[in-house]
């Protein structure tokens, strides 16, 4: 593996909002998820669970990530993943308080990313879900009021012919420096 085999992996990873019928297998799911899990954390914390729902369990999942309306392609998807805060980490908390630093939040946007891209390598589409009723989620998972769900990702086959769209970024100049 080479950086441009990781450059074409984030130059077709997108946003998927058209999704296939075809089956995406359990195995495969966990797979990405294995994989995500290997995402790096401060002081090694692993501050995070991820959930895994797919068949008709998915169908009560769905209404939790579609208020007013939104993310209608989400019934589409195979899959939602949940990417839960785990409460348990004392240490990540102690480091929180000294270091005044959002540790936790950092930790989940990492695993969330390893988590798209490893669904991308696996031919899979995805779209983070900006939507989302959290007290509906925790409800259906039987989690406490102070789990945090700052994620759900739908995932799925993306729908033939859904066509890799360029990417629109700012130029290097305006968002990169190199200081010596």
């Amino acid at each position: 593996m080479d950086l441009n085999d990781i450059e074409t992996l984030y130059l077709h990873r997108q946003s998927c909002r058209e999704f296939s019928d075809k089956p995406v297998e359990e195995e495969l799911i966990q797979k990405i998820c294995q994989l995500a899990l290997l995402s790096p954390s401060a002081v090694n914390a692993q501050p995070w669970q991820l959930i895994a729902v797919m068949g008709e369990k998915k169908e009560e999942f769905v209404k939790a990530v579609q208020p007013m309306g939104m993310n209608k392609f989400a019934s589409k998807a195979e899959a939602l993943i949940v990417v839960a805060q785990d409460k348990s980490g004392g240490m990540m908390k102690m480091g929180e308080i000294f270091k005044e630093n959002p540790y936790v939040k950092n930790d989940l946007g990492l695993l969330t990313a390893h988590l798209i891209l490893a669904a991308e390598a696996a031919g899979l589409g995805t779209c983070i879900l900006g939507g989302r009723d959290e007290d509906k989620l925790r409800a259906l998972l039987g989690f406490k009021k102070d789990v945090h769900i700052p994620h759900v990702v739908a995932v799925g086959y993306p729908a033939e012919g859904y066509e890799v769209r360029p990417k629109k970024r700012k130029p290097l100049k305006e968002t990169f420096c190199l200081l010596k």
